[in-house]
């Protein structure tokens, strides 16, 4: 099996390499804090600069996680089992790349395997590897989508994700309640109508006018 690593995974090792320190983190947070208009030695704030680190550490967490080692491990004892494998209403949460502001939201991933399945929680955990990184939600639809079809090698991969952007409404044009919607197509889900049909009426008509890639 031929498995096609995600080119940004080298980008990522550089970055890991060149990490700044904690001590590091929490300065530029004082810095923000003074050029938002504050003073971080205040006592409110003086231990804002260590709890937004650890913060930054769990929101970000999935720029340690390697999608593809999650995907490795699959089972081919499925008694021929063909159809549709969906996992819907995944937990989104994200930040976006332009302004690090939240993107909270779900994802409904689906694919046809192709002799072998693997442990449905190692989705949700693909899901969380992309989602836990500065991200736009195109890009992120792609990325959950194209791993799973490079490292599964099934007949067809559906990624479908509907979130919220903050960016949009604390900021900006303030339009609250405003939900976008996107989808990557793959193999099957792409190229055969009544499939791709039939995993957006599995996810529901929410999604029914995603957007298609």
């Amino acid at each position: 099996m031929n498995i096609v690593i995600p080119p940004d995974r080298m980008a990522l090792e550089t970055a890991e390499a060149v990490r700044p320190t904690r001590e590091d983190a929490e300065e530029a947070i004082r810095t923000l804090l003074r050029w938002a208009g504050d003073d971080p030695a205040r006592e409110g704030l003086l231990d804002t600069p260590a709890r937004v680190a650890r913060s930054y550490r769990e929101l970000f967490s999935g720029y340690g996680v390697d999608p593809v080692a999650l995907l490795e491990r699959t089972f081919e004892e499925t008694d021929g089992y063909d159809e549709i494998v969906l996992l819907r209403d995944i937990r989104l949460e994200s930040h976006c790349e332009h302004h690090m502001l939240p993107i909270i939201g779900r994802a409904h991933v689906a694919y046809l395997p192709h002799r072998r399945v693997v442990g449905i929680s190692k989705l949700a955990r693909v899901v969380d590897a992309y989602g836990k990184r500065l991200q736009i939600q195109e890009k992120l639809t792609a990325q959950i989508a194209n791993t799973i079809q490079d490292v599964l090698q099934p007949r067809g991969v559906a990624v479908v994700i509907e979130a919220t952007h903050q960016c949009m409404s604390v900021r900006g044009v303030h339009k609250p309640g405003v939900t976008m919607v996107t989808s990557r197509m793959l193999g099957a889900f792409r190229d055969d109508p009544s499939t791709r049909r039939e995993v957006l009426a599995m996810i529901g008509n929410r999604s029914g006018h995603a957007s298609e890639d």
